[in-house]
């Protein structure tokens, strides 16, 4: 039975080791970033954010070390990237109940702030309810957790969810995996989705409703969705690649500029250029 209290994905973080200059990159991607945040002191983290419709991208640093932010900080020994994926949590408190009720034991929750600049001047506070799946349960080397938003017009904010590469939505995050069947089967087990497969035979996992994909692929996968100038700097596994809708596919290879890789009717932007990320737009 899908889980009650969670639905699709909400955002991705990317876990960064300077996080101005991360900003920056992406900003460069056409991205439009929201001022850096800081997040409440026993998470002591810092951030960007790039807002589409339903969801978004999060750059994610270390201000201060913490229990909290432990597993991020060894993620960073070893790379920049994809560390996590969060769904929407409608309750916090009920959905990690439910993988109590699943013999999973979760992490949280934990009620954190951080406060937001407005566009027009002036400041407010963004609060959230976060709860973590058990941190060994990391389907294909990614780590998943829930965000309740208590303050969505603090989050989604209409100045910067307009983006000159046209970004709209998370159409799927790519996981690198030895083993994208073993993988995909226990995404599944764990978020309770079905494994369908891509054209290509790549398992599939919806998060749900109408966000983001999880897709699973080994290294010949992979390398037959991009050609080897977006494979530049490419982790050896986990989650590597972001796929975006556009609603303006010109605008992106336009912003990409010399960076962009024209192939299978979208355009790529290599790990390299990305903190680690292989980021890539297809037409809405």
């Amino acid at each position: 039975m899908p889980l009650k209290s969670v639905t699709g994905v909400d955002h991705v973080v990317v876990a960064v080791r300077d996080l101005d200059a991360a900003a920056a990159v992406w900003a460069s991607l056409g991205f439009s970033m929201s001022p850096r945040g800081l997040h409440s002191a026993h998470l002591g983290t810092g951030n960007y954010t790039t807002m589409f419709q339903d969801d978004y991208l999060e750059l994610l640093g270390i201000v201060n070390p913490t229990d909290q932010n432990t597993p991020t900080r060894d993620f960073l020994k070893e790379r920049e990237g994809i560390e996590r994926t969060a769904f929407t949590a409608i309750d916090a408190e009920k959905g990690a109940e439910e993988l109590r009720s699943r013999g999973l034991e979760p992490l949280g929750p934990v009620n954190f702030g951080r406060p937001v600049p407005l566009p027009g001047g002036g400041e407010t506070e963004a609060r959230f309810s976060v709860f973590r799946w058990p941190l060994v349960e990391k389907p294909g080397g990614m780590r998943i957790f829930a965000c309740q938003h208590h303050t969505r017009p603090a989050v989604w904010i209409p100045e910067i969810m307009r983006h000159a590469n046209g970004a709209t939505r998370i159409v799927r995050i790519e996981i690198l995996s030895a083993d994208p069947k073993a993988s995909a089967a226990h995404m599944s087990r764990l978020i309770d989705q079905p494994i369908t497969h891509a054209p290509d035979g790549a398992p599939v996992v919806a998060s749900g409703g109408t966000r983001a994909d999880f897709v699973f692929l080994d290294q010949t996968a992979l390398a037959g969705r991009y050609p080897a100038q977006a494979l530049a700097g490419v982790p050896t596994g986990g989650a590597v690649s972001l796929v975006l809708g556009t609603s303006d596919l010109a605008g992106a290879t336009k912003a990409l500029g010399a960076r962009g890789v024209a192939h299978h009717g979208g355009v790529s932007v290599a790990a390299k250029d990305a903190t680690g990320v292989i980021v890539s737009f297809v037409p809405n």
